[in-house]
């Protein structure tokens, strides 16, 4: 393999507990809630699937959210839509609160890196194999990246809604493999969603899937990789 792509959410980085976001904006808003009535909240977050790249939903997107659901990847505007339309299902003291819920997703306080993701993207360096991130997103996780020292190590990020493309479209992976110079049969696709990462072989990428868990649930699911990029 001369290049290898990595989604984002749920493969190299993992966002935090719905308990910490929500506990985290209203300690940043000042405001208090009794103990039972914010674990309410938070299950009421976790069934709507209201945390951009928290688990999945219990509960149906309520069908007027439901067609831009479908495309919430292909742009910013859709993606804060979708999620803070999500959040809106449930009640919390200040309307204010939803959108702050919405920005507290997108700082790098609120993402952990994988434990193994330094090392594994280290190694691949070392061995000069060329690294990209292909992500299903509305916004940029750059400086995600950076803050916790792993830019260094991508050569190229493609992300959704600066292509107005969502996986498995095969057009953004397509376009990863051209920014870095590398052939598709050549690449190796790394991610946790079998729809959305398993379009990259359509192109004639290999597919490797992780498991989409808790950092603290999955200390080495990376390190496959090595082995099958030789």
């Amino acid at each position: 393999m001369s290049a290898v792509l990595f989604d984002f959410s749920g493969t190299l980085f993992r966002i935090e507990s719905t308990e910490s976001w929500l506990r985290a904006v209203l300690a940043e808003a000042e405001v208090s809630l009794a103990e039972p009535e914010l674990l309410r909240a938070v299950r009421a977050l976790e069934r709507s699937g209201a945390l951009p790249g928290g688990a999945p939903a219990v509960e149906r997107v309520p069908e007027e959210l439901a067609a831009v659901w479908e495309i919430r990847d292909k742009s910013a505007e859709l993606h804060r839509a979708a999620y803070t339309g999500l959040a809106r299902q449930v009640p919390l003291p200040d309307p204010a609160l939803h959108d702050a819920l919405y920005a507290r997703h997108m700082t790098p306080a609120a993402w952990a890196p994988y434990p193994d993701a330094v090392e594994v993207l280290g190694t691949l360096r070392e061995r000069g194999i060329a690294v990209g991130v292909v992500s299903n997103i509305g916004w940029d996780p750059r400086p995600v990246f950076r803050a916790h020292g792993l830019d260094a190590y991508v050569g190229t990020y493609v992300l959704s809604y600066e292509h107005g493309i969502q996986k498995p479209d095969p057009r953004l992976f397509a376009t990863a493999c051209a920014a870095l110079g590398v052939a598709p049969g050549d690449t190796l696709m790394v991610g946790d969603d079998r729809r959305a990462d398993g379009g990259a072989a359509a192109l004639g990428c290999g597919v490797h899937f992780v498991d989409h868990l808790p950092v603290a649930q999955r200390p080495d699911g990376l390190r496959p990789v090595l082995d099958l990029v030789g």
